[in-house]
């Protein structure tokens, strides 16, 4: 990984708690039981089964508000310059 970058930082702080309990949901539904504490025993193929439906998740819950109007595409687009 590039020097400067973290792969756990959460942009959005208050997302924190919502994300973990996405995250012990996913584990739940891989079938793992107990998701919390030191996981350096389990393989990395189970850790990344968690965090490739975590990402899927949420793809299609940003896919869902977009949809559905909640975030317009205005907010996306580039200022043109003129």
């Amino acid at each position: 990984m590039a020097q400067g970058q973290r792969s756990s930082q959460v942009i959005v702080p208050q997302a924190r708690q919502a994300l973990d309990q996405l995250k012990y949901e996913v584990a739940q539904e891989v079938g793992i039981p107990n998701y919390q504490g030191y996981l350096g025993d389990l393989p990395s193929r189970l850790n990344g089964a968690v965090g490739g439906n975590m990402v899927r998740r949420m793809i299609q819950f940003a896919e869902q508000q977009l949809a559905g109007g909640a975030a317009t595409t205005a907010a996306f687009r580039q200022p043109t310059q003129q």
